[in-house]
């Protein structure tokens, strides 16, 4: 970030204000914190509401008073997750400031149960700012995975790359910022002028979302499989999200990130094997990929 955002952040984070709403020490620790993501990218806490009393107030009210005598805070979060009960964790919403490439702002946008508002190049000139991989990340494509990477690129190659990136961008800003300027000329157009930029330069939003959905989120972009460039975000927004509700992050954790869904036909396979049946992909029921898939669970 430039001086002046980084001054006008560090303002943000000297007010206070009164308050009677809950508040969540955790998060109060990472408003307004602008978390370096990328190259020149970052994730920062704007505002929040709720904690995980507010899950179980509204657990409860659907619920009724028994439910609370039965149940401490944590007992029933993780009870709300296992039996995927999604309003109660709409109680919560969190709406950060993101600073990412273009390319990845496409994958993020596919969620579409979130409010967002994004920095508009038809009004303003995007800065000189582009993603450029580490030369660790740059990778082929993978010859298992249509859309995923395989090996590190080596050597000659990996440079090659590199200085393709940057020449092919930095050719693209330069042609951007002749044909807007007015200089001589009459200037084309901002909102037609950056169809001429490149999918790696940065853009900025803001997105809020409630807590059900942005576990959604992160169960798909926190995931081994998701891409590199998404999934640095996703990491940093669990850290976050941990200690906003440390009891039902700590649920999500085990029971969707750390958990695993089988199929009826999986679940016939367990109890077959559990009882001493040797159980093969031809007994079982399974297609190829499925099989594979319920032995990387099952082991």
């Amino acid at each position: 970030m430039t001086p002046e955002q980084q001054a006008q952040i560090d303002a943000q984070r000297a007010e206070t204000h009164q308050t009677r709403r809950a508040t969540a020490p955790g998060m109060e620790a990472h408003l307004y914190t602008a978390y370096p993501v990328l190259d020149h990218g970052f994730v920062r806490v704007i505002d929040y509401m709720g904690d995980d009393a507010a899950i179980c107030q509204a657990a409860r009210v659907s619920y009724g008073r028994g439910t609370k005598a039965v149940s401490n805070d944590e007992g029933l979060i993780r009870y709300l997750m296992r039996h995927w009960h999604s309003t109660p964790f709409e109680m919560c919403e969190i709406k950060l400031h993101v600073k990412l490439p273009v390319f990845v702002a496409r994958q993020w946008i596919r969620h579409r149960t979130a409010n967002v508002n994004e920095y508009s190049a038809r009004y303003s000139i995007l800065d000189r700012e582009f993603y450029i991989p580490a030369p660790e990340d740059l990778a082929a494509q993978s010859v298992v995975n249509n859309q995923g990477r395989g090996e590190a690129l080596s050597g000659d190659e990996a440079q090659r790359v590199l200085d393709w990136l940057r020449d092919d961008s930095d050719r693209a800003y330069d042609h951007y910022e002749a044909m807007i300027s007015q200089d001589g000329q009459q200037g084309l157009a901002r909102e037609l002028a950056r169809m001429n930029l490149p999918a790696n330069i940065y853009t900025q939003w803001y997105w809020k979302v409630d807590l059900h959905n942005l576990f959604h989120f992160l169960r798909l972009r926190a995931d081994a499989h998701a891409q590199m460039e998404i999934r640095v975000y996703a990491k940093k927004l669990c850290e976050i999200v941990k200690d906003w509700v440390p009891a039902a992050y700590g649920a999500f954790e085990d029971y969707r990130l750390g958990g695993a869904t089988l199929s009826a036909r999986g679940v016939d396979c367990v109890r077959r094997m559990a009882a001493g049946e040797e159980v093969t992909q031809e007994t079982s029921g399974m297609s190829k990929g499925e099989w594979r898939e319920f032995m990387g669970v099952v082991g």
